[in-house]
């Protein structure tokens, strides 16, 4: 997970990303860069004017539309003005070309610099201040001019609701008028336009006192999404994983960005914050799953969004990077912060941290969750399959009065050094690529399914069969002899060795998996080969395993078959495989060993459709 720029604080955590099946998401900071640029400002007067240039510093200009006139200080008072309050009701510095601060703030300076309005905030002293809340949605300042006897000055800015609850004027041209219905009307759909755009839109004011402020304009911010993103959420989409979008933002900004990350596809499901204040839990419970957007929408609405998802059954993750993320992140079933932009209070609440803030990270982190549960599944079936064998076969023995199969020291050392180094290394297989297509886990699934459970008993019952099958045709008269038992022993050993290759996956073959992907795997089984090789051909450990030297002939032919019935076992509903007849040509292959057709193992058996295997 390190390697793929993800730090997990709580490993179980990884096992429960497998489960998860929404993920809430906080949009400024973690589906836009949170780099924010003003674009676009439009005066109480009528007056537009576009910005260009991007980042923290004076490069670009205001352009008064349509004339295309570029504004510097107070060339158009009403533009100047509009500066001057976003610049003046600011608490972000910029130093070389980094904001230390907001980034919204930060934006404001840089269209101040844009105007070479930077230095106004010299010209006043403020004597208080009214911070910024997510209840609110607005901050103002209180400054009185420098050496100058006037009145104090509030400058404000924030929500356009918010702002245009405390305005009765509108500043035109240099003077106050009283603002009419009309213009109110005018200015809200002038804000609805901007906000269409994507752009999170700003209301700036100013005036004696709180409640009798002047309109000055509105400023359009763009928040451009991180790259990635629309991808990101597209596979999570895919493979069942909802996403959910919470803003603060109006409803035409969070509409516009939802829909350039792919999170509407066309259709009207979003809610705000009012609405969630308003709603019972229960009716909250049975309307959020078709709700993809939350918009102005505050920290207790994300905390109240979270637990009527967990209430609904789902499986929970938040992403978030700020302060008031905080209680949001320790709510959920998977707390996930950002690791350079996320705060440290964020960080702590959190169970996984995104180092680079990198979206798309969730995909490998779900991925990873996946695959465990998969592996785990692949573990269990291996050691129970082999398991139930080798008990099998000693219970049928002892139950029908026959000769064991196999010695005590065989079994132990097939319990131990054979199943161990396989059994562990499959533990370890590489996630599959198709893991984060498979829908999320129900939690209350069990490792030990049906469908594993059945698997478990065909893969037993053909290790079973072939070895009892082998043990049978190689006793002579006499009884059961040294060489009987090298046979038996090893071919059970090879049906082990294979059942481990069949099960690294549960649905696909050898071939498509990749035989070097599992590296681990590679070396265990032919540490496995080798130590098996050792028991039979090294005389101290041929008399501990009464064991004895066999011929080439007498290992190769037993190993295709083997494979042939295990590998099997993934075939989903009898596939049946046809491959170029050179390479199948039963009977070739045999003139070339020189071993007749019928030592090997009947023909009848190749020509079966489940074998899907046939000679010319």
């Amino acid at each position: 997970m390190a390697k793929k720029q993800v730090i997990v604080k709580k490993l179980p955590i990884v096992e429960t990303l497998g489960c998860c099946n929404v993920i809430c998401s906080d949009k400024t900071g973690t589906l836009t860069t949170n780099e924010m640029t003003v674009t676009q400002l439009v005066t109480s007067d009528g007056f537009k004017a576009e910005v260009s240039g991007v980042g923290y510093n004076r490069e670009g200009n205001v352009c008064l539309l349509p004339s295309k006139e570029v504004i510097k200080g107070f060339s158009n008072i009403s533009v100047g003005k509009l500066a001057e309050a976003g610049c003046v009701a600011n608490n972000a510095v910029i130093r070389k070309a980094a904001v230390m601060g907001q980034p919204t703030e930060g934006a404001l300076l840089a269209l101040a610099m844009k105007m070479d309005l930077d230095d106004i905030n010299d010209t006043y002293v403020r004597t208080k201040e009214i911070p910024f809340s997510s209840e609110q949605k607005w901050m103002a300042v209180k400054c009185a001019l420098k050496n100058q006897d006037q009145e104090d000055i509030y400058f404000m800015k924030g929500a356009f609701k918010e702002v245009m609850q405390h305005c009765t004027m509108f500043n035109n041209g240099g003077i106050a008028l009283p603002l009419t219905p009309q213009q109110n009307v005018s200015y809200a759909q002038e804000e609805k336009s901007m906000g269409s755009l994507g752009l999170r839109v700003l209301a700036l004011a100013s005036g004696p006192e709180l409640g009798r402020l002047t309109f000055l304009g509105l400023v359009g911010i763009i928040d451009p999404p991180r790259e990635g993103v629309k991808e990101a959420v597209e596979v999570l989409n895919g493979s069942g994983v909802a996403v959910k979008m919470i803003t603060g933002d109006a409803f035409e900004t969070a509409l516009a960005i939802g829909k350039n990350i792919g999170l509407c596809n066309g259709k009207m499901n979003a809610m705000s914050g009012e609405e969630l204040e308003n709603i019972d839990d229960s009716t909250l419970s049975s309307r959020i799953k078709n709700v993809s957007i939350f918009f102005r929408t505050s920290p207790k609405h994300k905390v109240k969004i979270i637990k009527a998802l967990q209430k609904a059954g789902a499986i929970v993750g938040m992403t978030g990077d700020g302060v008031n993320d905080a209680v949001a992140l320790k709510s959920a079933d998977i707390g996930i912060a950002m690791g350079r932009a996320g705060t440290d209070v964020s960080k702590e609440a959190a169970n996984m941290i995104l180092v680079d803030d990198n979206f798309s990270a969730i995909i490998h982190a779900i991925e990873e969750g996946k695959g465990i549960f998969y592996n785990i599944k692949n573990f269990v079936r291996f050691q129970l399959s082999t398991s139930i064998s080798a008990l099998s076969l000693i219970t049928l023995s002892t139950i029908f009065n026959l000769p064991n199969p196999l010695n005590a020291m065989q079994i132990l050392w097939i319990n131990i050094i054979m199943d161990g180094p396989p059994a562990q290394s499959l533990g370890v297989e590489p996630v599959d690529k198709d893991a984060i297509k498979k829908p999320p886990r129900n939690t209350t699934d069990t490792i030990l399914s049906k469908s594993l459970i059945l698997k478990i008993i065909l893969s037993a019952t053909v290790i079973i069969m072939g070895t009892i099958y082998v043990f049978w045709k190689e006793i002579p008269e006499s009884g059961v002899t040294p060489r009987t038992t090298t046979m038996t022993f090893t071919c059970f050993v090879f049906f082990d060795l294979f059942n481990a290759l069949t099960c690294r996956s549960q649905t696909k073959l050898i071939l498509e998996i990749g035989l070097f992907r599992n590296r681990m795997f590679l070396y265990s089984v032919l540490g496995s080969i080798l130590g098996q090789m050792a028991v039979i051909y090294i005389p101290p450990l041929q008399k501990i395993f009464q064991t004895e030297n066999l011929r080439a002939l007498d290992i190769a032919p037993q190993q295709t078959p083997k494979y042939a019935f295990m590998e099997h076992l993934n075939f989903p509903n009898k596939i049946r495989i046809d491959l170029p007849r050179k390479t199948l040509s039963f009977e070739n292959s045999c003139e070339r060993t020189g071993v007749p057709p019928r030592n090997i193992f009947p023909p009848e058996i190749w020509k079966s459709p489940w074998v899907g295997l046939h000679p010319k």
